[in-house]
């Protein structure tokens, strides 16, 4: 047959998979979000090909700059199941945010890898709107990020997210472990849920029991178990920084993957052990449940989940009766949960039933 009356299917990229006008369209969407986070030093306007920060405007001295990328984690696939997109970004922000402050620095700006297999712009907007809302609870400006469509690479409905975040701090206020000292007080400030860690372990459970996340959580009755798992992050950014201008504050420790047992020690030089009461605070009651449903053994628990306790403030005991009212202004519920001491780095909880250690998991994961 003649191949002029039957010409070539023309190929289209749509046809492929992917939107470029609903790209587009996303981005004409998140425009406004993202300039609603504008700070000194960025303008927060999307669409060239980078993003740019003036540290001269931002009022740096003599600065170091910082960064920070991490992810949410499996809990997004709790975000997708339930349709609760609307706290994820702030994780997002907070799990970068959270990492830059405990060595001392501001978060000036962020980015965000938002991918997928076919874009749903109503859910990417909800996306892109809390990461907004996590910058703007961090102070920092959001300058940019890549959207990318890629069919076959994800399952229907699915999505990741990836962030990344740069922070400066003044040479001289650098949050280093030689700054720690023996006799040194550990404040814990309260954390607001799970975070973002331990959700692998909290899907299975959800799985294995039938949880039904859309009823009332058996711990309270005022909040939906969906609710209580997705409640986002703590951001400590704007509690902290002012205390760590200052110089009050000798270490940060951000308690994310691995937990008090396995963050307090990042942040201690090899000579100092930190010690933890876990009865100085009470255990909240999302968490004596994920125990209770999981029969998870207190170490477990205390490397998998955060026990309550989202961020370590280490300071002198003379400093302690100052930081505390200050931090209690700004907002933050914590305890003073332990102290340093002399001897091998690491740490050790001590509770009601259980004391564990993890100098040797420590010594044998990071090498001493």
């Amino acid at each position: 047959m003649d191949s002029k009356h039957n010409p070539p299917a023309s190929y289209t990229y749509a046809e492929a998979g992917v939107s470029i006008e609903t790209g587009n369209a996303l981005v004409r969407a998140i425009a406004p979000l993202a300039r609603a986070t504008r700070r000194p030093g960025a303008d927060a306007d999307l669409g060239g090909f980078g993003g740019f920060f003036d540290l001269k405007a931002a009022g740096f001295n003599d600065p170091l700059l910082v960064a920070a990328n991490d992810g949410v984690g499996t809990k997004l696939k709790l975000a997708i199941e339930s349709g609760k997109h609307d706290g994820v970004g702030i994780d997002l922000v907070a799990m970068c945010a959270n990492d830059l402050i405990v060595q001392g620095a501001e978060p000036l700006f962020f980015l965000d890898y938002y991918a997928t297999g076919k874009l749903d712009n109503d859910i990417a907007t909800k996306v892109v709107a809390s990461i907004a809302e996590g910058c703007k609870q961090a102070g920092c400006a959001l300058i940019g990020g890549e959207t990318a469509e890629m069919p076959g690479m994800y399952s229907d409905g699915d999505y990741d997210l990836a962030g990344f975040c740069v922070g400066a701090v003044e040479r001289d206020q650098v949050l280093t472990a030689d700054k720690v000292a023996a006799g040194d007080v550990i404040l814990g400030l309260a954390s607001s849920g799970v975070h973002s860690n331990g959700f692998s372990l909290v899907r299975r459970l959800a799985a294995d029991k039938g949880w039904k996340l859309d009823r009332p959580a058996l711990f309270d009755q005022n909040v939906l178990l969906i609710e209580a798992l997705m409640a986002p992050t703590r951001i400590y950014v704007k509690s902290l920084l002012p205390l760590v201008k200052t110089g009050k504050i000798h270490a940060l420790a951000h308690i994310t993957g691995g937990g008090l047992l396995e963050n307090i020690p990042r942040v201690l030089p090899k000579t100092l052990h930190a010690h933890v009461d876990a009865d100085a605070w009470e255990q909240p009651r999302l968490m004596a449940f994920l125990q209770a449903q999981g029969h998870i053994e207190p170490a477990e628990m205390a490397r998998t989940f955060n026990c309550g306790i989202g961020m370590a403030v280490v300071v002198a005991e003379g400093d302690v009766a100052e930081v505390t009212a200050a931090l209690e202004a700004a907002g933050e519920t914590l305890f003073r949960i332990g102290h340093i001491a002399g001897g091998e780095k690491g740490c050790t909880v001590t509770g009601a039933a259980e004391t564990w250690s993890a100098r040797e998991a420590w010594s044998a994961t990071h090498n001493g």
